[in-house]
């Protein structure tokens, strides 16, 4: 158990720092071409645990595999991840990180929408004080950067699809998480570059400035790829992308579900700390009171997960406990007939 919480503390401060290291990197990279090399190595990463994983069940992947991971990519890194890199240039790391860590409020409310999932009464009440959190730090009536909210809530919302589709996904073929998210990342990364080159063809790259679009113009891939960059690329990729999931898939195994997701519900208080001292940002009053709220829900759905696992826990326990006592009955009964035929 001790091992798990290492797990959790480690894939917790990974995720936390991930908005500041990207912001830090913003200078040097295009958005869009440092979201292609981070999952790239990401990808890398994760792929001997998932190789492992297919190895221990057997299981080889097939076409139709492939097509949802290309799914999966498309929403996952292609969308959610480039609004999200995006949000980060133009807004401070430790807001785009307090949005972001909403998307679990997304995802439950995809699963009810699209999967008919049960919404139970605490993850009910956990969505509408989310909702409340993130109104206090957008504040509509004083918008200070529309743009950067918009990109983040949109990254937020389209995460939580993602999730959805990956769970779906992984139930229906059959694949656990990490092998979901090492394959998700080879594939949005490939369909990350093939968008890249078709952004240098000239009379594209000549339409998108024209239009105001120069930062999705001629995206560059490997400038800047070079030694003064290692470590920040290094903590990118492999310690924040990789080691991030890593660590916490590895938690999961050490423990249950709701305890690995600790992770995320630590992340919307230690991040916009960590962007305060690495960073120099300031949080308003507003943000923090949003983060209050936000982190309360997040304690409500944990302590209503943790309540879910034991009651089922408890109920699979007493159905093996009926079953036991069944089955010593039958086997009484068994003796007592062959007693009752040999005295025959």
């Amino acid at each position: 158990m001790k091992k798990a919480y290492l797990y959790i503390a480690i894939s917790t401060l990974m995720f936390s720092s991930m908005e500041i290291a990207l912001k830090m990197a913003g200078g040097a990279f295009n958005p869009i071409q440092l979201n292609l090399i981070r999952f790239f190595i990401g990808a890398v990463v994760l792929l001997p645990f998932a190789l492992r994983a297919l190895k221990q069940t057997g299981r080889k992947l097939v076409s139709a595999d492939w097509r949802l991971f290309a799914l999966t990519g498309l929403v996952c890194v292609i969308v959610s991840m480039s609004l999200y890199q995006l949000a980060i240039t133009v807004d401070q790391a430790s807001t785009v990180a307090v949005l972001f860590s909403c998307n679990p409020v997304f995802a439950l409310l995809f699963s009810y929408l699209i999967l008919r999932e049960r919404m139970g009464r605490a993850n009910l009440i956990s969505v509408i004080i989310s909702v409340i959190g993130l109104l206090i730090i957008v504040n509509p009536a004083h918008l200070t950067n529309g743009l950067g909210l918009l990109l983040a809530i949109g990254s937020a919302v389209t995460f939580g699809l993602y999730s959805i589709i990956s769970r779906y996904g992984s139930i229906k073929r059959g694949l656990n998480g990490l092998t979901m998210t090492c394959f998700t990342f080879f594939a949005g990364a490939f369909e990350l570059l093939i968008l890249a080159w078709i952004t240098k063809i000239p009379a594209i790259a000549a339409g998108l400035k024209s239009v105001g679009l120069s930062q999705f113009s001629a995206i560059p891939i490997l400038v800047n790829v070079n030694m003064n960059y290692f470590w920040l690329l290094f903590f990118i990729g492999v310690c924040v992308t990789g080691g991030g999931f890593a660590f916490y898939f590895l938690a999961m195994e050490q423990t249950d579900v709701s305890t690995a997701s600790l992770v995320f519900f630590i992340k919307p208080g230690l991040a916009p700390i960590l962007a305060a001292l690495i960073l120099h940002e300031q949080i308003l009053w507003t943000t923090v009171v949003g983060i209050v709220v936000i982190l309360i829900g997040s304690v409500v759905t944990f302590v209503g997960n943790r309540f879910r696992e034991r009651g089922n826990t408890i109920g699979q326990t007493a159905a093996e406990s009926v079953k036991a006592a069944e089955d010593a009955d039958t086997e009484v009964t068994h003796a007592a007939h062959a007693v009752s035929n040999q005295e025959n």
